[in-house]
């Protein structure tokens, strides 16, 4: 197999695709698109965001320490597009897209009640990382749509639509390949 060499970029993929909500400092509500999330541990439960310093959000969430991951699946991506591309400070992202807020259980930043899965999030830790800052949070509740839950009420994930960000592209996810440590099973 043959490699070509490149300069360093983020070259991770897939990335999940996120709606941001946190609250201004005047206590209104805003939404941004955001893909550089992901879970940074388990015991304690946290999830970590990379927002840009000079966006309007960043501040938002520094001043309240607290914002919501809000997992939109493929019937929100024209949403997700808009409120990837427009500023708070140019237009009304909820009145362009039609998303709705609803209130979270533990914070006073608001879910969007159109997305199956959110998951409330209260900063911990903040590191600089030059061109953005990664705010590692702790998860104090999660909402899941209970159409998505099995009998025991666990997530089915063949009933989530997520959408994954490749490169300046939105992709759907496919087929289930296996479960983890499949491996195990084969060598009884």
């Amino acid at each position: 197999m043959s490699k070509r060499l490149q300069k360093p970029f983020p070259a991770l993929y897939p990335v999940p695709v996120t709606l941001i909500t946190c609250l201004g400092s005047e206590g209104e509500p805003n939404v941004f698109t955001a893909s550089w999330v992901g879970t940074v541990s388990s015991s304690p439960p946290q999830v970590a965001i990379s927002v840009r310093p000079y966006r309007y959000s960043h501040v938002a969430i520094e001043q309240t320490g607290e914002f919501v991951i809000n997992i939109p699946d493929e019937s929100l991506l024209r949403a997700v597009d808009v409120c990837g591309h427009i500023s708070k400070a140019r237009a009304d992202k909820f009145a362009m897209t039609g998303l709705t807020l609803m209130p979270a259980s533990q914070l006073k930043t608001p879910l969007v009640a159109e997305c199956p899965v959110n998951i409330e999030c209260q900063v911990v830790q903040k590191i600089s990382l030059d061109s953005h800052d990664l705010f590692v949070s702790k998860i104090i509740a999660v909402h899941v749509d209970e159409a998505l839950l099995d009998e025991a009420g666990f997530i089915d994930y063949s009933r989530t639509r997520p959408i994954a960000y490749l490169g300046n592209e939105y992709w759907g996810l496919g087929q289930r390949l296996n479960t983890s440590g499949f491996f195990r099973r084969e060598t009884r």
